[in-house]
């Protein structure tokens, strides 16, 4: 049910506005206020703080619908269901649950800031400082690359408050935007350009203790969990978009005739079509089983990063081979398939790279044999 119904909302009124947000690189407000409306950015929050009270599956099988209709969309909704919400369900306070989690799963975009120009894969070689003064912090630094930091009211802020402790003096910090964060920079991107991703600067910003988000020092713990899970959520976002670009073909290789006959009905292209969905489907079950390994607490880092690493490959491949099948008109902006190829590249980039996934797997792989 929830399937379908978000099924209709991607295609009914967000598809229409697909090519305008595209070329305009900017999200429409209606269709933000109507990812709030349909309850699609609080989908794991309960009840209790407005929020869908549904599983994390739900919340992949969102991603995935809304990706097939345009990929900028699904990661506005998996930044805000799978890192922000959960972080704030995770080791949020009570009183911070309350202010917060209620007003993400209602009407406020919130953000994830690890990222820096220094500090990309090497994520805890970052420079932002926060420094204790009374009851309260001074947070300075930068950060790059963070997704939905335009639309954003709420950010997490990774900082370093001891540097001499290296990684162990990372902290996780709420911070409000009219605390005085400032976008330095919106940037303009290759593909996903509905979703903005914007460089920030923090001047001297006064934090409350009190909205330090779970303990002082275990920031880094908090990010590497949060981005395993996140993980799912781009291999669902992959596998959307690489059915998207797949539906979109195919409909006209069975109506476009060549030497008398339909595209899709040559063996060569039927062989394509057939290892394509194939591989698709193949990527969606990987994704699944990641998900149901987390949402049943078992470990389940290996599965996703191999969800992600391969779901990214898929996409790439799949968005690739529709633009051949519908030929010319494939590398024309009046078809969409075109705007998938350039979504899909960022697949194998943010939430870690397709060679971190690598490394991953292989760590995880290697106990097991010596």
């Amino acid at each position: 049910m929830l399937k379908d119904a978000v099924a209709k909302f991607a295609n009914e009124q967000v598809r229409p506005k697909v090519q305008e947000m595209d070329e305009k690189e900017l999200l429409d407000k209606t269709i933000l206020k109507g990812l709030f409306d349909q309850g699609l950015m609080g989908i794991e929050t309960p009840s209790e703080y407005n929020g869908a009270e549904s599983s994390f599956m739900s919340a992949i099988l969102t991603v995935e619908e809304l990706a097939k209709v345009d990929p900028s969309l699904s990661v506005i909704c998996d930044v805000q269901n799978t890192l922000v919400n959960t972080l704030f369900g995770k080791y949020g306070t009570p009183a911070q649950k309350e202010k917060y989690m209620t007003r993400l799963a209602t009407d406020t975009v919130g953000c994830f800031c690890l990222s820096e120009a220094g500090s990309g894969s090497d994520a805890f070689a970052l420079q932002t400082r926060a420094v204790k003064q009374g009851n309260k912090y001074i947070l300075n630094g930068t950060k790059m690359w963070i997704t939905n930091s335009y639309e954003a009211e709420i950010f997490l802020v990774f900082a370093n408050v001891d540097p001499s402790k290296g990684y162990k003096g990372i902290t996780c910090f709420i911070v409000e935007k009219d605390m005085g964060v400032k976008i330095a920079k919106k940037e303009i991107k290759l593909g996903i350009r509905a979703s903005s991703t914007c460089s920030l600067s923090f001047d001297d910003i006064e934090i409350p203790e009190e909205n330090v988000l779970g303990e002082v020092g275990k920031g880094y713990k908090y990010a590497i969990e949060i981005l395993n899970e996140g993980r799912i959520g781009i291999a669902a976002q992959m596998i959307g978009l690489a059915q998207g670009a797949f539906d979109s073909a195919l409909p006209y290789m069975y109506q476009r005739k060549q030497f008398g006959t339909a595209i899709g009905d040559f063996q060569g292209m039927q062989f394509q079509v057939a290892q394509i969905a194939t591989e698709i489907e193949a990527a969606r079950l990987m994704t699944y089983n990641a998900a149901r390994l987390k949402e049943q607490g078992h470990d389940f880092v290996k599965e996703a990063a191999m969800a992600k690493l391969y779901s990214s490959q898929i996409a790439e491949k799949a968005a690739s081979k529709a633009i051949e099948w519908v030929g010319g008109v494939g590398f024309t902006r009046e078809f969409p398939i075109e705007k998938y190829f350039r979504d899909c590249k960022i697949g194998a980039i943010y939430e870690g790279t397709s060679n971190i996934q690598l490394q991953t797997i292989a760590k995880l792989i290697k106990p097991k044999y010596v």
